[in-house]
């Protein structure tokens, strides 16, 4: 593997470390009713974990309330349990074939509970980006003990710099979206 490959695969690594924590923090409710709240929750579909988002159509038509409605009358049952075994808070109200959530606002200790869940998640993110700039590292060195490779100490140590580089982005990236939710949370 040459030098480039190896920064690609670094750069992508924490990308995806990056993408995923975003994706994580959609999940993790501010005083708002938002769809992204419930759409990726998993429900137990004919034995797969399926996203709600699959199985019914969500929206918000008040500020603190989401409307459920599935595509199947028989899942609501379904839907119902996996939104109670989420962790979301949520006691969901079924009203025939669809499905009423009653966002309450956040109290300050719930707040500071979310606030740390927001932290706790961004460092693990941090910790996988990190990850991948010692594996970059490492495949780095690896490519200079590598006499067919021929690499220079000038180009191992501009790779090295390069990784580290993409690590201050991510990270940088990481705390910025930490930051956001927290604001989000914090609003009342």
């Amino acid at each position: 593997m040459d030098l480039d490959e190896i920064q690609l695969t670094a750069e992508e690594a924490m990308s995806k470390a990056v993408d995923y924590l975003k994706q994580e923090l959609r999940g993790i409710r501010t005083g708002r009713a938002s769809t992204a709240l419930v759409e990726f929750i998993k429900v137990d579909y004919y034995g797969s974990a399926t996203d709600l988002r699959s199985l019914a159509l969500i929206s918000t038509p008040e500020a603190t309330q989401i409307l459920i409605k599935p595509f199947d009358a028989g899942t609501v049952q379904l839907i119902v349990k996996a939104i109670q075994t989420s962790g979301l808070g949520l006691n969901p109200m079924s009203e025939g074939k669809q499905i009423r959530l009653s966002i309450p606002p956040l109290t300050g200790e719930r707040r500071q509970q979310l606030t740390a869940s927001v932290k706790h998640m961004a460092e693990n993110a941090k910790i996988t980006v990190r990850n991948a700039r010692r594996d970059a590292n490492k495949h780095i060195e690896a490519a200079a003990k590598d006499k067919t490779l021929h690499v220079s100490e000038d180009e191992i140590e501009k790779a090295k710099e390069e990784i580290q580089n993409l690590l201050k982005q991510y990270e940088k990236a990481v705390d910025d979206a930490a930051e956001q939710k927290r604001k989000e949370i914090e609003t009342v």
